[in-house]
C-alpha cells in the first residue's frame, strides 16, 4: 500500500512555497506528465464501487488551520489567485481567481469554491471508508498533491461527488489536466476506481500531448 502521511511540516512547507500575493501559481502542485499518469492509471486497482453507507463529510475534517489564522481553503485561495489581499483573519478581501473548469474569472472569494478533485464521498466509496479519521483529514486538506483547486462555486456544486464517468470540466481543453490530477490523487492515496471511471480517464488522458 502506498501510505501517505501529511505532517504539519509538510503542510507548513506547502504554505511557505505558495504565493500569497502577486501572480498566481496557476496550477495545483504535483500534476504528473502524461507518461507518469498513464503508468499510475495502469497500476490502479479496478473494482466495483463501494457503498456510501455511513458516509459523512464530518468524517473528513476540513478546513484545518495551516499556519496562524490561515486554514486550507484560505491557503488555496491565495495559491490559486492573482494579487490576493487578505485581512488579519486571513480572509481574502480582494483578488482575481480563474476557474479552469469553466474558464470564468471572479473577483470575489465568495464566488469561488475549493474543489476536492477526487470528491470526499467518491473517496469513501473507493476505500477511504476503511481509513482512520486522521488519514481522512489529511486527504481532505492535501496541499501536496493536485487534490484541491479554486473553481467557480456553482460548477463545484454541480460536480458534487461525481466521478469522470458522469462529470468532466465543461472547458474541454482542461480535461487532459483534470484526468492527470484525478489519476495521481487516486494513485497517491491508494484508492480504487471502477471500470466505468477508468474508461473516460483514459480518453481524457489520450488528449494530452505531454
Amino acid at each position: 500500500m502506498r501510505a501517505v502521511t501529511l505532517t504539519l511540516a509538510t503542510l507548513v512547507g506547502a504554505l511557505l512555497s505558495a504565493t500569497s500575493a502577486g501572480t498566481a501559481e496557476a496550477t495545483p502542485p504535483g500534476i504528473p506528465s502524461k507518461a507518469t499518469a498513464q503508468s499510475q492509471l495502469n497500476a490502479l486497482t479496478v473494482a466495483n464501487e463501494g457503498s456510501t453507507s455511513g458516509y459523512s463529510r464530518d468524517l473528513f475534517p476540513h478546513w484545518i488551520t495551516i499556519s496562524g489564522s490561515c486554514d486550507t481553503r484560505e491557503q488555496v485561495l491565495k495559491r490559486d489567485g492573482t494579487s490576493v489581499v487578505v485581512n488579519s483573519s486571513c480572509q481574502a478581501t480582494s483578488g482575481r481567481w480563474y476557474s479552469p473548469y469553466d474558464g470564468a474569472t471572479w473577483t470575489a472569494a465568495s464566488d469561488v469554491d475549493i474543489d476536492h478533485v477526487a470528491p470526499l464521498a467518491e473517496a469513501w466509496r473507493s476505500g477511504a471508508n476503511a481509513w482512520t479519521t486522521s488519514r481522512r483529514q489529511s486527504f481532505a486538506n492535501d496541499l501536496s498533491h493536485p487534490q484541491l483547486i479554486a473553481v467557480t462555486e456553482n460548477v463545484n456544486q454541480s460536480k458534487g461527488d461525481q466521478d469522470p464517468s458522469t462529470w468532466q470540466p465543461s472547458l474541454s481543453s482542461y480535461r487532459c489536466t483534470y484526468s492527470k490530477m484525478w489519476i495521481t490523487v487516486k494513485y497517491a492515496w491508494d484508492l480504487r476506481l471502477q471500470s466505468s471511471e477508468k474508461s473516460p480517464l483514459q480518453s481524457m488522458l489520450n488528449t494530452c500531448s505531454s
